[in-house]
């Protein structure tokens, strides 16, 4: 069968076409116009510069290259149903020059107007073979055309398809948002802010360093009349060797604790509510051993706090063969600090002097720093350990 209805390239459109080829251009077709052919369906002419009887003109709504032959390229147009009242017998595509590049006859088609009763939205195609796809190109203005259903599926499809794609990616991403810190157990970096809560605040909400200083702040030293023992307790473990009494005579002064309806006054009354006595104001006891050696306890003795000092030393006693009397001096481990009250030998037939030759008496104060050990009965060296105690 004779081909009946097809489209074909003008002399001005190849020759443009050639250009765009061998200038490495690209030639924009941009409009479609369609024509009744005067009455006939009209016979495509190559050196058609216009349509036989042209009708109507606008804006191309897409040319693309034929998914199935690399060589086509298609060119469509909609009419909307708001325009017709014609016969639509040949249609042409133009450059943005005006220029007719192609031209092509179709089966005659009556475009009605919505005022003779009925209307349908018209999309128009026309399918040509160039010589190169890639030298011919669409510039379509957004504005002032249609685009059709199929295009808007496509497009929204492409789109869906796209957006799924990254979403997917998104959700499968191990930190798909590394500018923000995790809400299960974040880790901060930098210097992070927060907002600073206010003064006895006790709930959940993050404390900032401001908070801090200012709680520390409020316990330690700025309300004095109620509670700044921190600091008192500082100080005394600081500068005062007695602190035990110091800090306990402080908190009693500065903490008002009541028990049984009394509030605590003094220091004994602060021990006593705590079922403790008056040694627990006192240090912790002391020693130290090495043969000889000394231990220091803390005792009170009618209202004062003594150091009671035990120490101990073993004195070697040289023979005496004749009986003559042998003293050996020596000093204890520690100096009694206030005196030497008592001192007391370990082995029998030796006398334990004063530094001074005085045997030692019960009532006499035995030197605090030294005292000797003597033996007029020994017939071979002695030793003899000797016990002193005082404060």
């Amino acid at each position: 069968m004779t081909q009946k209805y097809y489209a074909i390239v003008t002399n001005l459109g190849a020759a443009k076409i050639a250009n765009a080829v061998s200038l490495g251009t690209k030639l924009n077709i941009t409009h479609m116009a369609v024509g009744d052919g005067g009455g006939t369906s009209p016979t495509p002419n190559a050196s058609q510069t216009k349509l036989v009887n042209e009708v109507r003109r606008a804006a191309l709504n897409s040319l693309t290259v034929d998914a199935a032959n690399g060589s086509q390229i298609i060119a469509e147009q909609v009419i909307p149903e708001t325009e017709g009242g014609f016969w639509i017998r040949e249609m042409g595509l133009f450059d943005g020059d005006g220029t007719l590049i192609a031209v092509c006859n179709t089966a005659d088609t009556y475009k009605p107007q919505l005022q003779e009763g009925s209307g349908r939205t018209q999309r128009l195609r026309m399918i040509l073979i160039v010589s190169s796809t890639d030298a011919i190109t669409l510039k379509v203005d957004p504005s002032v055309v249609l685009a059709t259903r199929q295009y808007v599926d496509e497009n929204v499809l492409e789109v869906r398809q796209y957006v799924d794609s990254l979403m997917s990616k998104h959700l499968a991403a191990t930190d798909p948002h590394s500018q923000y810190a995790p809400k299960a157990s974040p880790v901060f970096t930098g210097t992070p802010k927060a907002p600073t809560p206010a003064a006895g605040n006790n709930s959940t909400q993050l404390a900032t360093t401001a908070f801090v200083a200012a709680a520390l702040s409020a316990l330690a030293g700025s309300a004095p009349a109620t509670l700044d023992t921190l600091k008192e307790l500082a100080d005394a473990l600081g500068n005062d060797p007695n602190f035990s009494a110091t800090v306990l005579n402080k908190l009693a002064g500065k903490m008002d604790i009541a028990k049984n309806g009394s509030d605590i006054a003094d220091v004994a009354a602060f021990l006593k509510n705590l079922g403790l006595g008056e040694a627990a104001k006192l240090p912790a006891a002391s020693a130290a051993t090495s043969g000889s050696g000394w231990l220091s306890v803390p005792v009170v003795i009618s209202g004062t706090v003594r150091n009671i000092i035990l120490q101990w030393k073993s004195v070697t006693v040289p023979q005496s063969t004749d009986g003559t009397m042998v003293v050996v001096n020596s000093s204890w481990p520690v100096a009694f600090p206030a005196a030497c009250l008592s001192i007391i030998q370990a082995l029998t037939n030796s006398t334990i002097y004063a530094t001074n030759g005085t045997p030692y008496t019960s009532s006499a104060i035995v030197d605090r720093a030294t005292f000797a050990a003597a033996s007029s009965y020994s017939k071979s060296p002695s030793t003899v350990t000797v016990w002193g105690i005082g404060w």
